[in-house]
């Protein structure tokens, strides 16, 4: 069976890559005996599909990026086989890509954690307790870094140890700010937030920038990357590293899921729970471990 009359890619280097890709899968389709693209199942691509990250005897598996791409060749070519009256109907035309590796958070153990809010205290007032501040709200509350930066003074409650996070959207949630965010927070008005304001005009913002006003969103990973860096950690730290350590460990720490999505503002569990595949193969660890019936 042959690919008769593909369309004509714009370059030489897609043209290339169609005519291996579309080869690879005529090879398959031979190998199991289709003669026709008229015998051509929607089971076969499918299953051609996922081989394509698997590897077979007809070619290694593929990146993410080459898999679609040969995917969009095979459509193309069953759309041409529709339209020439060669099959009756598109068999591929339903048949997504493979799907991605599910890429899972990454948590930062507690000591790790640690000894990066200390080395965001380093620098002298202003900075410091600026710094040690906004790390220590980031992982009391696992606010995005966009929520922390947006906070103004009103919203926190040092008394009651709540914030008011304004999420997407503009939903707002009331979370629980712990002793030692609390106490960071306490000093960073007295010892920071009441010189940096001299600096500028005044405002509800809680954190504030050298020229007094409100910081971004990229200024602030600037100041946990320096964190970060101080600490040892740069290769460690990610703009959403604090924000998945936070509900990793209330999760390994027994809390139930549908708290931790109301802590982060999800609107829906589903995405929530990609963190308890983290907390599960800890899980399964201590399992192995323990159980005296664990062991292969």
């Amino acid at each position: 069976m042959r690919a008769r009359g593909h369309a004509e890619p714009a370059g030489r280097q897609t043209a290339a890559a169609d005519q291996r890709d579309l080869g690879r899968y005529l090879a398959v389709l031979a190998a199991a005996g289709r003669s026709g693209p008229d015998g051509v199942s929607t089971a076969d691509v499918t299953a051609y599909v996922g081989s394509l990250r698997t590897g077979d005897a007809h070619g290694p598996a593929l990146s993410d990026a080459s898999a679609a791409r040969a995917v969009v060749a095979v459509r193309g070519f069953h759309r041409f086989c529709l339209r020439e009256g060669l099959v009756a109907r598109d068999v591929a035309h339903e048949v997504p890509p493979p799907a991605p590796p599910m890429r899972l958070p990454e948590a930062v153990p507690l000591d790790r954690i640690e000894a990066l809010l200390a080395a965001a205290g380093l620098p002298d007032p202003p900075f410091g307790p600026r710094d040690r501040a906004l790390l220590e709200v980031l992982y009391a509350t696992g606010a995005r870094i966009s929520e922390a930066v947006g906070l103004d003074i009103d919203d926190v409650d040092l008394t009651a140890r709540t914030v008011v996070l304004a999420g997407k959207g503009g939903k707002q949630r009331v979370v629980p700010l712990g002793s030692y965010a609390a106490e960071a927070v306490e000093t960073y008005l007295v010892r920071g937030r009441s010189e940096l304001i001299g600096t500028g005009r005044g405002g509800p913002a809680l954190f504030l920038n050298a020229r007094g006003g409100r910081p971004t969103r990229q200024s602030g990973w600037t100041v946990l990357r320096s964190a970060a860096q101080r600490a040892g950690l740069e290769d460690e730290m990610s703009p959403h590293t604090l924000r998945y350590s936070f509900a990793t460990h209330l999760l390994d720490g027994g809390a139930d899921v549908r708290v931790v999505q109301e802590l982060l503002g999800h609107a829906s569990v589903t995405t929530t729970q990609v963190y308890t595949l983290v907390t599960i193969d800890r899980l399964r660890e201590v399992y192995a471990a323990s159980h005296p019936r664990a062991l292969d």
